[in-house]
């Protein structure tokens, strides 16, 4: 079973916005790095943007200026904020956690571990 748990895709046009949330199911992300990739069908994960669990963050040069990754481990959920979506921005998006208390965080799939299921971002007017 999947203990993350992505949600906030949709369907938006050029320029707009989406806030998409990650959700840990049975365990918390307090001591654990968190990293959000896309991916399309049948292609290797894309590195986005990663937060460690100290609040670090580091993002593909794609997300600079556009997304922003915060966490609140009060509720157990990380977020990446969208901003200004491009077409090419179109993929599934993953959220993935490490079991190794990374010290910093990377873009690299091979770092994690857990994954979700990934939510749908379609930029399309």
């Amino acid at each position: 079973q999947v203990p993350l748990v992505e949600s906030g895709g949709g369907l938006v046009d050029p320029g707009g916005s989406l806030r998409l949330s990650c959700a840990a199911s049975g365990f918390s992300f307090e001591k654990y790095a968190i990293g959000w990739f896309r991916q399309a069908p049948g292609k290797e994960p894309k590195g986005v943007a990663c937060i460690t669990h100290t609040g670090g963050t580091h993002y593909a040069d794609s997300a600079k200026g556009r997304f922003t990754i915060s966490r609140d481990d009060a509720k157990n959920t990380v977020f990446l904020q969208m901003n200004s979506l491009k077409p090419e921005d179109t993929d599934i998006y993953q959220c993935a956690t490490d079991s190794a208390l990374m010290v910093g965080c990377g873009l690299a799939p091979d770092e994690y571990d857990f994954w979700g299921q990934g939510t749908q971002v379609t930029v399309s007017s």
